[in-house]
């Protein structure tokens, strides 16, 4: 028996996430499929986190246990010809056995992407957010700011978080921009429900005027939900790496 690590990209835009539910298309549930369908064995896989729907990744990371000696150089090429062509393996190793994808994960890096232009773009419209109004970065730098560090992030997370410990440290929140695409990228050592779609949105409000840097203040020391920003689209959302 060998423990295998996966690392897979994917367009979320027509799953129902990453866990595999009854009646429902996911990622893990492909994956699966196509495993028993090209090599005939039954697996589990488990993943480093959840990826709601429409959610992306660059680089997800799912481990399993595979029986049958098939050459795991070969295993992703073998795999990518059976799966969807919005879901690749990028690589498969082997690990060691007491390796976990979610247990051994020590950071990850989640990227969003917002289209700023008055203009709608088609071809942006499943793989980014859309903001017409212009953004003010050095805003959204001010309020990342309060962000950093150890905190308590019950005010920047989904109601629905099913937590009992609410506290995660963040350690960089980049935010730079490539033509009409802002994109920030949240670093941190895990992440509550909807966490960095929240934090994005506060950002995106407070550059908006919509909230002040008072109100972004309060959502992080009193854990306020109802002083930090929207929740954005899963649409601009991207698992961008693991680190073990």
């Amino acid at each position: 028996m060998r423990r295998i690590l996966l690392t897979i990209e994917y367009d979320g835009t027509n799953y129902s996430g990453w866990q595999k539910q009854p009646g429902q298309k996911t990622i893990q549930g492909e994956i699966e499929d196509a495993i028993f369908r090209s090599i005939g064995e039954t697996v589990e896989l488990f993943g480093s986190g959840r990826t709601d729907a429409g959610v992306h990744a660059l680089a997800q990371t799912a481990h399993f246990e595979l029986k049958a000696p098939v050459p795991i150089s070969k295993l992703a090429y073998i795999l990518n010809n059976v799966l969807p062509g919005d879901i690749v393996i990028k690589s498969a190793v082997e690990v060691e056995p007491e390796f976990h994808a979610r247990f051994s994960i020590k950071r990850k890096i989640y990227l969003y992407k917002i289209y700023n232009n008055p203009e709608k773009n088609a071809f942006l419209a499943k793989s980014s957010a859309w903001i017409k109004e212009k953004l003010n970065l050095d805003k959204m730098k001010d309020a990342a700011e309060i962000l950093l560090g150890e905190h308590d992030f019950r005010g920047l997370c989904s109601a629905k978080t099913c937590a009992v410990n609410f506290v995660r440290i963040i350690y960089s929140i980049s935010i730079y921009k490539l033509d009409d695409l802002v994109c920030i990228e949240v670093e941190g050592n895990g992440f509550l429900y909807n966490m960095v779609r929240i934090i994005v949105g506060t950002l995106v409000d407070y550059a908006l005027n919509k909230i002040t840097i008072e109100d972004v203040k309060q959502a992080v020391e009193k854990g306020d939900r109802t002083k930090a920003g929207q929740t954005m689209p899963p649409s601009g959302l991207y698992l961008k790496q693991t680190i073990y």
